[in-house]
């Protein structure tokens, strides 16, 4: 790594992870990364074209594409956080194929944040076991399945998707069984990792326990 700060954030779907990352960022001028939505990208490309989410080979092609023809702009779109995506994401990151080929696309952003940037955070999986195992901060963001899933289920309303929570509550149950047990960078805390529970904590409180670890 450089000398420039680099702070690596990780933990399941709806902790709140990403609105944490997001506030220190701002807070300490740090480039920021959502991981996630590398996967997500993926997911939606091939869903986009009927391709088999599935198939090793053929999710490895795609994620080899995005990953050198990476665009923030797709990041950000909403197009990525739709359920049907949320769903394949998880098992698009189970690939092994998949994750070499967006590895390095993670770590030469860590390694080179802009110049006027203090360093930079990114948000994932295994971004302190794996992609930045050396981070100056590694936080673990995690909160119940259940107040997880009321966050999710009410994101999807206000976005017109009619879905009901019970569904959402099994799909989050269902990707943290997956994400923890992959065979391939297994969701976990790493050993030196500082755990942030949400689940009783508003989103300012939440961003200020983590600020006041870091600083």
């Amino acid at each position: 790594m450089n000398s420039k700060m680099v702070i690596a954030i990780d933990g399941p779907a709806g902790a709140g992870k990403g609105t944490v990352s997001k506030a220190l960022a701002k807070d300490l001028n740090l480039a920021y990364m959502d991981t996630g939505a590398l996967y997500r990208a993926v997911a939606y490309s091939m869903l986009e074209n009927n391709a088999n989410i599935e198939n090793a080979e053929e999710a490895g092609k795609y994620a080899s594409m995005l990953g050198n023809e990476i665009s923030f702009d797709v990041l950000n779109s909403p197009n990525l956080r739709t359920a049907e995506v949320g769903i394949a994401v998880s098992k698009i990151a189970a690939i092994t194929e998949v994750r070499k080929a967006l590895f390095e696309c993670q770590i030469n952003f860590a390694k080179n944040p802009p110049l006027d940037k203090n360093g930079s955070i990114l948000d994932g999986r295994d971004i302190g076991t794996v992609i930045c195992p050396t981070a100056d901060f590694k936080l673990f963001v995690t909160a119940s399945a259940e107040v997880r899933a009321e966050r999710r289920h009410k994101e999807l309303l206000e976005k017109g998707e009619n879905i009901a929570f019970e569904t959402v509550l099994n799909d989050i149950r269902e990707r943290d069984k997956r994400d923890s047990n992959r065979k391939d960078a297994p969701l976990k805390p790493a050993e030196d990792a500082i755990i942030i529970d949400t689940s009783n904590l508003s989103i300012l409180e939440a961003i200020n326990k983590c600020k006041e670890n870091i600083k």
